[in-house]
């Protein structure tokens, strides 16, 4: 799939300002001096050292270096506009003009020998990102290890089997003396009838009392 040619307002501005420039540094040199294609080679130095200054700033911003010969490159430019505008006679060429133009290659050739050759800032690492734990902490998964199989598992007590502590038992309850002499004349009365003594639950149930009262009262009698 072909694309589309659509003119760029800014690239042909480019352009133009490219071409007018690099025309008045050929004349500028011509008018030094530099005929045939020496003139020629003088805007291809200019604007080759101008492009490698601008590619080393945008690797590193904070290269002195790199703006140095950034203008150095953009003042040869820009002053080869100015002087072919008529600020100078180019028929008549100062002579220190003709020694900045004959002394620009060795120039160029050292800014961009530096440009090139020059260590580069390292990157800049990441700053550190703080990443905040959940409340219970990081998941950590534990491996589970089995006993070996030679060495026998012990068995733990099951709660259920574990023995109760047995519970001390209560003292037996006083027995009112009137009581007493009731339950005693119940049994005496039950062995006449029967000819056996009262067994210790007909008692409790003669008497109506409790059973750890009855159990007393059988206790005195002994009736157990």
């Amino acid at each position: 799939m072909h694309r589309s040619l659509r003119p760029d307002a800014v690239l042909i501005q480019a352009v133009i300002a490219g071409a007018l420039s690099f025309a008045h540094l050929h004349d500028l040199a011509a008018a030094a001096g530099q005929t045939g294609w020496k003139a020629w080679a003088y805007p291809i130095s200019v604007d080759l050292l101008l492009v490698a200054a601008w590619r080393r700033l945008r690797t590193a911003r904070r290269d002195r270096s790199a703006w140095t010969w950034f203008l150095i490159a953009l003042f040869a430019s820009l002053g080869a506009n100015i002087a072919t505008a008529g600020l100078l006679d180019l028929a008549d060429v100062p002579a220190w003009l003709g020694i900045l133009v004959a002394g620009w290659p060795a120039l160029a050739f050292l800014g961009g020998t530096l440009l090139v050759h020059s260590p580069t800032e390292p990157a800049a690492e990441p700053a550190p990102v703080l990443v905040e734990e959940p409340a219970g902490g990081p998941d950590v998964a534990v491996d589970r290890v089995d006993p070996p199989a030679s060495e026998p598992v012990p068995e733990l007590p099951s709660p259920e089997a574990a023995p109760t502590p047995t519970e001390p038992a209560a003292p037996a309850p006083a027995v009112p003396p009137a009581l007493l002499d009731h339950a005693q004349k119940i049994a005496d009365a039950h062995r006449a009838s029967t000819g056996s003594p009262m067994a210790p639950e007909v008692l409790r149930a003669r008497l109506g009392v409790p059973a750890p009262m009855a159990d007393a009262i059988a206790s005195h009698l002994q009736l157990t």
